[in-house]
């Protein structure tokens, strides 16, 4: 059992509540047609993203997702150099090209989010090789959704990584929706965490939604991974409260999952939590949503007054 201080659980909180609200200001930029591309919410899931990444020291790695926010809020990236990337800036850190979705940041060890579902697992195992070989004691997390698991790289990357005993542990955000269907559907075995089991590695079923069960479950299998005692697969299990994108009208969802999914609110759940231990009191609360909202909107102004990416930028670290 992982023991966490009640500074610790403060901490968790800020970067629960700091990851809910920029979600929140995303989705209305979205809404109004402020950032290009797509925006792929995380609304209702940020116990996941934060709990895991909260397990990290500094110089560990971790792949970024779609609905990564919670990651990028949690390693540290500040606000305003996240939305110069959102935006489409030729400061932010990837020039402005990647933007929201495919998000990379190498100063905070931050690897890239790729087009293809799945692809981000073997490029970690690889991360992950590398850090063995060099002995440099840091540990890699793999982070994608259900989806990716029915991919043919899940399965050969987490083999691979079995057997030479390398520092990563693999995290499927299970929002009980790859895309438009169900892990039901496609997969014979449904529960994903019994799948490591096939590869000589502990399984793990986690509830996303506790932000306090997911860092004690990340925490261990974290340690475990930087002994030298080989991966760990775990399965973090929520409902989506959003579509697959912003602007999704959700017609191949039953209304009634979609609200009973609302109703079960990370935040307010830890919350309620830390009002009745104790460890946070009302105006903490709210001198800290005010701080967190003053943080959002200048770094937003920032990002909008910032010079855009140039022409020439798109042509740059194209190789073929």
């Amino acid at each position: 059992m992982v023991k966490i201080t009640k500074e610790k659980k403060k901490q968790l909180f800020k970067w629960l509540l700091k990851s809910r609200r920029l979600e929140e200001k995303l989705v209305d930029m979205m809404t109004r047609g402020e950032i290009p591309g797509w925006l792929h919410s995380m609304l209702g899931s940020e116990g996941t993203g934060v709990g895991v990444t909260a397990s990290l020291e500094t110089g560990d790695f971790i792949n970024n997702t779609h609905r990564g926010r919670a990651i990028v809020i949690t390693k540290g990236v500040p606000i305003k150099r996240f939305m110069l990337e959102v935006l489409g800036k030729k400061d932010g850190p990837c020039g402005g090209i990647a933007g929201e979705m495919h998000f990379a940041d190498a100063e905070y060890n931050i690897l890239g989010t790729q087009g293809l579902v799945g692809a981000n697992i073997p490029l970690s195992v690889g991360v992950a090789l590398a850090c063995k070989i060099r002995e440099t004691g840091q540990v890699v997390v793999s982070y994608f959704g259900d989806g990716a698991v029915d991919e043919g790289n899940f399965h050969e990357s987490v083999n691979m990584a079995s057997v030479w005993k390398l520092p990563i542990v693999f995290v499927v955000e299970n929002n009980q929706w790859a895309q438009f269907t169900p892990q039901k559907e496609t997969a014979a075995q449904p529960d994903i965490w019994r799948k490591g089991e096939a590869y000589n590695m502990t399984g793990k079923l986690v509830d996303g939604t506790d932000i306090l069960e997911v860092y004690g479950a990340a925490v261990e299998a974290v340690a475990k991974a930087r002994r030298g005692d080989g991966p760990s697969l775990l399965e973090c299990r929520f409902t989506r409260w959003l579509g697959h994108y912003v602007g999704d009208p959700q017609k191949y969802r039953d209304p009634k999952e979609i609200e009973d999914a609302r109703k079960i609110d990370p935040l307010a759940k830890f919350q309620e939590k830390l009002l009745a231990e104790k460890v946070l009191a009302t105006e903490l609360i709210e001198k800290m949503e005010q701080e967190i909202k003053t943080e959002i909107e200048e770094a937003v102004d920032f990002a909008r007054n910032s010079p855009p990416t140039t022409v020439e930028q798109a042509f740059q670290n194209v190789y073929s």
